[in-house]
């Protein structure tokens, strides 16, 4: 088998055109793929890097609600395929060919596109998301896909079983075909010899074009359907088609299977923390599998140690486990497991612990952040204190469930 051939032959549709209601304020004026994580990257880069890791070179990015700075990392950023060569990223927001409607859901996101597919011709469908972060190698899950002579596999994750509660569960034979699928079940079916864990679905599909295009042209048709490929599509599939699961291992560490849904504000909060840990499970350093994005033209990050006025007592400053991003300016402050996008300026005497602060927001002096997330272009004035209280901060601002504090985009507390 020529996987590169194959791989050819495959086309690839992203989606990113969810409202991300779940990680407002963040997405109030962003489609959730264009938030910024781990300092540099927006989320989209992770799905779009492993793309490029994997060869594939052809790519649809259907886009929806606030597609605005999307568009624009897209086309800075990833604006590297050689149309002479058939490569290409597009992005496509709805067209509204065959209906007059935004699009329900993934389902229905593809039937609108149809038109794709009619002109593209591939032999099969690589089908993503743009929200999550992880490290894959297409090619593996393709090569199982021909292997099994499957109509649609699906990319499952082990999970343990309690974990597995929370998401989309597959349950398979022993020989992973899909013989069952629920979403957020009370006691989850475990995977084929592993009783303690569960198979939950990545939301990464590969299907051959025949059937994706069938069963997606039924699903517009079931006036009960929500034309999402979880909730609908594939339950319906396995009652009909081959359909497999193929067991996730992360690219480049066999023994790994780092995969994370970012699409809440405490899930996207702990995935940031994590990347502050001393061997984080989320290499971003992995020369052989990299994490592409644009780069801001910034200068270096700089960290100054500060002194009281009029005296020569200095107020040093203290990293520890941190990501600081170019361009940042630290004086005489202390920053503890925290993620600093690039032109975070933070003055002296503040202590920012366990927060995100996203690009260009500034701290004032003797500030006080702790279990925070920061957004782009905020200014906290000198002595705020944030996180302390949640009585006090419940009153300007967000807090999620797990006590996650969030100031939104451009706000200033003067």
């Amino acid at each position: 088998m020529n996987l590169k051939n194959e791989m050819k032959g495959t086309l690839c549709i992203l989606m990113a055109g969810g409202k991300g209601e779940r990680l407002y304020p963040l997405t109030k004026a962003r489609a959730k793929p264009s938030v910024r994580f781990g300092g540099i990257y927006r989320i989209v880069d992770f799905t779009l890097s492993n793309c490029l890791n994997s060869d594939i070179r052809r790519i649809y990015v259907l886009t929806q609600y606030r597609s605005v700075s999307l568009d624009r990392h897209i086309r800075l950023g990833w604006n590297i395929f050689n149309h002479e060569l058939d490569e290409f990223i597009e992005c496509v927001p709805p067209q509204q060919r065959n209906v007059d409607r935004w699009y329900r859901g993934t389902a229905d996101s593809i039937y609108q596109n149809i038109y794709i597919l009619q002109r593209e011709r591939p032999k099969r469908v690589l089908i993503l998301s743009g929200d999550h972060v992880y490290k894959m190698n297409y090619n593996d899950m393709l090569a199982y896909h021909i292997e099994k002579g499957a109509d649609l596999t699906v990319a499952g994750v082990e999970a343990l079983r309690d974990e597995a509660k929370a998401f989309g569960v597959i349950g398979c034979d022993d020989n992973f075909r899909i013989i069952d699928w629920e979403e957020k079940p009370a006691n989850p079916k475990s995977v084929p010899g592993k009783p303690d864990r569960s198979f939950v679905s990545m939301g990464v599909y590969i299907f051959n074009t025949e059937c994706l295009v069938k069963n997606v042209i039924d699903d517009v048709k079931d006036a009960n359907s929500s034309h999402d490929f979880g909730k609908d599509v594939v339950p319906k599939m396995i009652k009909s088609n081959k359909v497999y699961v193929h067991s996730f291992r992360e690219a480049n560490n066999e023994s790994g299977n780092y995969w994370r849904d970012i699409g809440t504000l405490d899930a996207y909060w702990q995935a940031n923390i994590d990347l502050c840990s001393e061997k984080p499970l989320c290499n971003l350093y992995d020369q052989d599998w990299s994490i592409r994005t644009y780069q801001e033209q910034v200068p270096p990050a700089k960290i100054v140690t500060s002194y009281l006025s009029n005296c020569s007592v200095s107020r040093g400053v203290e990293t520890v486990n941190c990501i600081i991003s170019g361009g940042c300016l630290i004086y005489g402050a202390r920053i503890v497991r925290s993620v600093l996008s690039h032109g975070v300026l933070v003055g002296e005497g503040s202590i920012i612990e366990d927060s995100v602060l996203l690009d260009t927001c500034q701290i004032g002096r003797d500030v006080k952040i702790k279990k925070a997330i920061i957004d782009h272009e905020v200014y906290i004035p000198d002595g705020t204190i944030i996180g302390y209280d949640h009585n006090q901060d419940r009153q300007r601002f967000t807090i999620s469930p797990g006590g996650v504090v969030v100031v939104p985009r451009g706000m200033s507390l003067e």
